[in-house]
């Protein structure tokens, strides 16, 4: 293993710039495959174009990046996590749903990678499927993190990945979409799996069949985009039934979709909460959903063990 470690870094050219206290690394390391059109200069939206005014919206991503936020030594689980913000397949909620999980991760142990998928849709890429630019770059972030693993003291089949809103429903297609890689290799890199360990799902969207404009569907159906392989991971999911931008059936339908093919998976439905709650603390019962996702990943024997060493 440390052969293949030692030849890998010869090829790839490693972090791109600081942040803080954390480390930034390209997703890719020269053109990003499938991507197309001119967006822009990737920016922040201003409060008065943001979808909501309690997060920071990040738009026209073009190079996809993964921030790296290790925990402290002596708390290190050799267990990683790569956060996948919400926003619709348009925007980036990257405090909400990136940066402040990352800390919650950090706390427990893990090493939470937070990726900067490229959004917004480009042309021609319709509203109510997913885009399908997002799940390459998840792909290669489960490769890139796995064949790097030693760097941060990483088991590698302790790999997962964690979304919100559209990025829940990256992280579930990235979870089932595994056996098929939606690029071909670019480098080393790519010799490595892209099948995360386990996933994690909050308020997912775009699992169900969506309704065109005019057209009558079973909205309680799961999109016929949606596969469920084996050897699909485990999965934990959580909605609220209340959530009036992705309904709880998309959560549902996905725990049945999931239990007939006999993957494990948990599910945690709550009475309140909306859409957006992410992991800030509030007075509603969905703010628990974080311990219950560690109870779940104790359960799993992911938060026991030390720092390795390959």
């Amino acid at each position: 293993m440390p052969s293949v470690v030692l030849a890998l870094a010869a090829l790839w050219p490693g972090p791109v710039r600081a942040a803080g206290q954390s480390t930034v690394l390209s997703v890719w390391p020269d053109a990003v495959p499938g991507d197309y059109g001119d967006i822009g200069p990737e920016r922040v939206r201003t409060p008065d174009e943001a979808p909501t005014k309690d997060a920071k919206w990040i738009t026209n991503v073009t190079d996809p990046t993964l921030t790296v936020f290790l925990p402290p030594p002596e708390a290190h689980t050799g267990t990683a996590i790569i956060v996948c913000p919400g926003g619709g397949y348009w925007n980036l909620a990257w405090d909400l749903e990136g940066e402040e999980v990352a800390a919650w991760l950090k706390s427990v142990g893990i090493t939470a990678f937070v990726l900067k998928y490229r959004v917004p849709r480009r042309a021609g890429q319709p509203e109510r499927l997913p885009a399908p630019g997002p799940l390459l770059d998840a792909q290669r972030a489960v490769s890139l993190v796995r064949g790097r693993a030693s760097e941060w003291g990483i088991h590698t089949n302790r790999i997962g990945i964690l979304g919100f809103s559209a990025g829940g429903h990256l992280a579930l297609a990235t979870a089932t979409h595994f056996d098929r890689r939606g690029y071909d290799a670019v480098d080393a890199l790519d010799q490595f799996g892209c099948r995360p360990d386990f996933a994690i799902a909050v308020y997912p969207g775009y699992l169900i069949e969506q309704r065109p404009a005019g057209v009558e569907i079973n909205t309680d159906t799961l999109a016929p985009y949606i596969r469920i392989p084996q050897e699909t991971p485990p999965v934990f999911l959580v909605h609220a039934t209340d959530d009036r931008v992705a309904g709880a059936e998309n959560s549902a339908e996905m725990y049945l979709a999931l239990k007939r093919a006999d993957v494990p998976v948990e599910l945690h439905l709550y009475v309140g909460g909306g859409h957006g709650f992410g992991v800030r603390k509030t007075g509603q019962l969905c703010s628990s959903w974080t311990d219950r996702c560690i109870d779940w990943l104790s359960n799993r024997s992911l938060l026991s063990g030390a720092v390795i060493s390959e």
